[in-house]
């Protein structure tokens, strides 16, 4: 009988899946045989059938990511859009082999447990009251989003441990004891790690995506120590501001936390003295990390820096082979970013994106840029209540919304930066916006609804912060 039940639960499934995946090419049909505008190229609207076919799949999720891009990829082919060569050009851009190398370093700090011991060295050292707690775990936050562009794999796998293991600590479980201080650790973690993830360009997988969709779209370069420039004042800003307003709205019971600083010391004691793999990964974070930032001056390219760091740990035997060939988030991002930089190259160079832009722009005119920019933020930001990946989400929308922002005046990098920052931070408004997510609110400790509302009202604290100090700051370094 159970046996029937998983059977009818497979079937089900499955059935569901092959709806949605008749729905996406009812999408892409309508698209390919609909009447081709007046200045657009037939291959540049076939190619848009394809790609919003993707998009849609990205969404409704028949299969996982990469399957579906590849799919994408195949049709790109298989009806005559593009030749293979073409098709497959996406799988050697550079900025694509940077997150599939991010990853591998990332590996490394879980593989080597200095992830785990650079925060309980902050939690030894900040966390006897709750709001030192709190800024210990952002610390550590923070000193690990520059080399870790999952945040699933940083709060999940790194941090979420040991928030859960610090809830336990002081009693506090999903239920009566949620709110002694489980309640606001699990919140507090989420909303922190959708910031770092808005602040490095490899702090988070879809923001390298978004550097090349604004160098195909407005013609535009993002370096890493750009975008980390541009977002270190708003973000550290949003660190330090957002866990103290959820500590006066949000109150844990309990505002001593000596135990969390004596089970940080045990832990590191359990742990010994840093290993040497540990201290090899500790060198390699330090030497990338620099290379990055001075990338303005040294000229070595990021992608080749990363390799750098993924070529030492091989050879110190950090990671071995093995472990970069289960690495499974590096491949998976690597099909499914690789084949979806293609088709957002080829829609740029086959005329599209210009004629959008165009199009819409002209339906602006009249507008001041500024008005058209908040405007067009703000809809890019709320619209994620719609999405469940921000790298659908990025895929979906960022290109048009960037289009017709610069189409309006605004300026490039302004924009750009701003719908790549807001990215990241739409993520925080509910339970399923990144990865992470699940995780936290799965834990038990909030409902819905209380989640949903403190992510509302971070969203505009976050708005307030990123606009309010990040237009000024971004008009001192001179980007508009």
């Amino acid at each position: 009988m159970e046996r029937g039940k998983e059977m009818n639960v497979q079937e089900r499934s499955v059935g569901a899946r092959i709806g949605r995946g008749i729905i996406i090419v009812v999408i892409g049909l309508l698209i390919w045989y609909s009447p081709v505008p007046a200045g657009v190229k037939k291959e540049a609207w076939q190619l848009l059938a394809i790609f919003v076919a993707t998009i849609f799949g990205l969404i409704l999720t028949p299969l996982p990511m990469g399957a579906v891009v590849i799919f994408g990829v195949m049709m790109t082919s298989l009806t005559g859009v593009l030749k293979i060569g073409d098709a497959l050009s996406g799988f050697a851009n550079s900025t694509v082999w940077l997150i599939v190398t991010a990853f591998l370093v990332a590996r490394g700090f879980i593989s080597t447990g200095l992830g785990k011991r650079i925060a309980y060295i902050f939690i030894r050292a900040f966390g006897r009251k709750t709001l030192g707690l709190a800024y210990s775990i952002v610390a550590s936050e923070l000193v690990l989003s520059p080399a870790m562009p999952s945040n699933t794999a940083r709060a999940g796998g790194v941090i979420y441990p040991i928030v859960r293991a610090l809830s336990s600590t002081f009693g506090s479980e999903p239920g009566e004891t949620a709110r002694r201080i489980g309640a606001f650790l699990m919140v507090m973690e989420y909303q922190v790690t959708v910031i770092t993830s808005a602040m490095f360009m490899t702090s988070m997988a879809p923001n390298p995506l978004i550097a090349e969709l604004a160098k195909k779209t407005a013609n535009i370069s993002i370096s890493w120590s750009m975008w980390a420039v541009a977002a270190i004042v708003p973000g550290m800003l949003s660190l330090i501001v957002v866990p103290f307003i959820l500590y006066k709205i949000y109150p844990p019971e309990i505002k001593a936390t000596p135990q969390a600083a004596e089970m940080a010391k045990n832990e590191l004691e359990k742990m010994g003295p840093m290993k040497r793999t540990e201290k090899i990964m500790l060198f390699v974070f330090i030497l990338i990390l620099a290379l990055w930032a001075t990338s303005e001056w040294n000229k070595i390219d990021a992608t080749v820096v990363a390799f750098v760091g993924v070529s030492i740990m091989l050879l110190t035997g950090v990671i071995r082979w093995d472990d970069v060939l289960v690495e499974k988030g590096a491949w998976d991002a690597l099909f499914w970013f690789g084949g979806l930089v293609m088709m957002a190259t080829y829609l740029n160079q086959l005329g599209f994106m210009k004629w959008f832009a165009t199009t819409v722009g002209n339906s602006l005119a009249g507008w001041m840029w500024i008005s058209a920019l908040i405007i067009l933020m703000l809809v890019y930001f709320y619209s994620h209540y719609g999405f469940a990946s921000t790298s659908a989400h990025v895929t979906a929308m960022f290109p048009a919304f960037l289009a017709v922002a610069v189409a309006a005046k605004a300026p490039p990098y302004l924009a750009a930066l701003t719908f790549g920052f807001f990215s990241a931070l739409n993520a925080g408004i509910t339970h399923y916006g990144t990865g992470p997510g699940p995780i936290y609110f799965n834990a038990g400790y909030l409902d819905q609804k209380t989640w949903w509302k403190l992510g509302l009202i971070f969203s505009f604290v976050n708005i307030a912060i990123w606009m309010g100090i990040g237009f000024p700051w971004w008009k001192v370094l001179g980007l508009w």
